[in-house]
């Protein structure tokens, strides 16, 4: 892929960028050694049946699935670049919010036998997911912000008051489902009337959804605020395993479901009309609305140095969030992985 090209070799990188130390984070110059290391995917024999995700390659095999998250970067339902330890940063605070969730509503995960990898029980992904929404922000089409400035008052069969101002607080967190996407095609809004109509859930399963992505997201709201953080909005995905039991899946409250403001800044930047300081892939997707990059067309380039400036916002997004420092060693991840997998492999 184009975008994969330009990675330079490991001895230019050792010492090209300036050393820049937020809170406890890896130094960018730590960063920049492992580009040439970047996890662009796997394709591992005797693992089980691959299936590739946005930015998981999936091996299934029985009742069995193994999830290795990748340093792929997917925005606008495209994979867009790759980011240095996005896949650990991911992985790991996907641990930390299962942990957090699980009382709540119960979860797929079996074994974290590596940093990048999830070992869980096998389900049946529910073709809808579910968003969930606090603030009216965004700039992708499907957006509440991105919408609303084009007139419309109704997502997800939520009504819109008159007077919305971009990244406001809504009155209260509203559900707006979208369609479950397969690999290349974009994600659609769609009420819940849309969903019942095509089979895809049933009253009950809808009901049962969202008072459960409700909870979830209650429960995000409540540690990020914690730490200083707001959670602005997300969405979860669920599963039915063999046994028929809907399962929470894939990932939870991470800088790729999720958007992340500072709060100490909210209220001034609101008042001025600026951008909150975001700690998630917002930010990348902010620097390509800049050069009119909304999703359709040709991907800019994307520096080295941008690719950096992301990876510091995904570890500070696990530090703020969290309040654990974040252990990464540049390094050849996929040997890693192979050998913590070993048990696995039949």
């Amino acid at each position: 892929m184009e975008v994969f090209k330009n990675l330079l070799s490991k001895k230019d990188f050792a010492f090209k960028f300036k050393i820049i130390n937020t809170f406890n984070m890896l130094s960018t110059n730590v960063i920049a050694q492992q580009i040439p290391y970047v996890l662009e995917g796997t394709d591992f024999q005797n693992l089980g049946n691959l299936y590739k995700g946005k930015v998981r390659d999936n091996y299934t095999k029985g009742d069995r699935r193994i999830l290795i998250t990748s340093d792929r970067l997917s925005a606008f339902d495209r994979i867009i670049t790759l980011i240095p330890f996005k896949g650990q940063v991911l992985n790991q605070l996907t641990r930390f919010w299962f942990e957090e969730t699980k009382d709540i509503f119960p979860n797929y995960v079996k074994d974290y036998p590596d940093p990048n990898v999830i070992v869980g029980e096998e389900c049946e992904p529910l073709m809808v997911e579910m968003v969930i929404r606090g603030y009216i922000t965004g700039s992708t089409s499907t957006s509440l912000w991105y919408n609303y400035e084009r007139g419309v008052r109704e997502m997800g069969g939520n009504i819109l008051p008159e007077g919305l101002k971009k990244n406001m607080k809504l009155k209260e967190p509203i559900i707006t489902p979208s369609t479950k996407a397969v690999q290349g095609e974009h994600d659609k809004n769609i009420t819940p009337d849309e969903i019942l109509k095509q089979g895809l859930l049933t009253p009950q399963e809808w009901d049962f959804l969202a008072d459960a992505t409700r909870k979830l997201y209650a429960r995000g709201v409540e540690i990020a605020a914690k730490q200083g953080v707001i959670l602005v909005d997300t969405k979860y995905e669920f599963g039915r395993n063999k046994d028929g039991k809907i399962m929470l899946i894939d990932e939870v409250h991470t800088p790729d479901s999720s958007r992340f403001w500072l709060a100490d800044t909210y209220e001034e930047k609101l008042a001025a009309g600026e951008e909150p300081d975001n700690i998630n892939k917002e930010f990348l997707r902010l620097k390509l609305a800049e050069q009119g990059f909304i999703g359709d067309g040709e991907v800019p380039p994307i520096s080295d140095e941008l690719r950096i400036q992301t990876a510091q916002k995904y570890i500070e997004a696990f530090e703020l969030i969290t309040g654990q420092n974040f252990h990464a060693e540049p390094g050849d991840v996929l040997s890693r992985i192979e050998s913590n997998l070993a048990p696995y492999f039949s």
